[in-house]
């Protein structure tokens, strides 16, 4: 439903499947990097026993915040951009 009751036209979902889309790859992939960049030692180098159990789960629980962080800040974002009085138009004085 939109703020006026109606029912959503097509173009509305498609940019909130699109939005999602998006906020879901680009949370997966600054997951990624992050998982990498703190485990990726312990994975490629041969470290003590307990400083390789550290990184592991530290990038695990970095990774897991951070994918969830970044998920919803997307879609709020998105929810809180309002669709322009004027489509096309860039600035109220154009």
């Amino acid at each position: 439903m939109t703020g006026y009751g109606g029912r959503r036209s097509r173009a509305e979902r498609d940019a909130i499947t699109v939005e999602t889309g998006y906020a879901l790859c680009s949370a997966a992939f600054a997951a990624v990097v992050v998982l990498g960049a703190v485990a990726g030692p312990a994975l490629l180098f041969e470290l003590p026993g307990a400083f390789e159990t550290v990184l592991r789960h530290t990038g695990l629980v970095l990774a897991a915040v951070l994918f969830a962080v970044r998920t919803v800040s997307v879609l709020v974002r998105f929810r809180q951009a309002g669709q322009p009085s004027q489509p096309g138009r860039t600035s109220p004085d154009s």
